[in-house]
């Protein structure tokens, strides 16, 4: 596709070219539209909804405020409550937080996984989800 006809599709679909697919280069315009759709706006494997709001999550830990809103607003088209949103930023927050924590006591990886195998193990046997 030329990048007049990308462009046309971007418009269809979005209602305006944003400036920052203006900057994409002729030659990666076509891929990185086609990549962007099926992955942000088609229905995959992980319902759009879910996948927005693990952006969320992403963007809070990356830090990065344009990700953070695209992601927020886009939950929320997709269906997301606020309750959904601000769990979804806790949950990256509480990981973050034991990622910082796990990595920085330089807890020995090969028992970590041993020991959670086993609770995987335990909880299965019990039939029970996890609390």
């Amino acid at each position: 596709m030329s990048r007049s006809d990308v462009e046309a599709d971007i418009r269809n679909t979005l209602g305006l070219v944003p400036t920052f697919w203006s900057a994409v280069p002729d030659s990666l315009i076509e891929s990185e539209w086609t990549s962007f759709k099926a992955i942000e706006l088609s229905e995959t494997a992980i319902p759009n909804k879910y996948k927005e709001l693990i952006g969320l999550s992403v963007s809070g830990a990356t830090r990065c405020r344009y990700c953070a809103y695209f992601h927020t607003e886009a939950a929320r088209l997709f269906g997301a409550t606020e309750e959904e949103i601000a769990e979804a930023s806790l949950m990256a927050k509480h990981t973050m937080g034991w990622s910082t924590y796990l990595n920085a006591m330089a807890f020995d990886y090969d028992e970590f996984v041993a020991e959670f195998d086993q609770i995987a193990a335990y909880v299965r046997s019990r039939a029970v989800a996890p609390v």
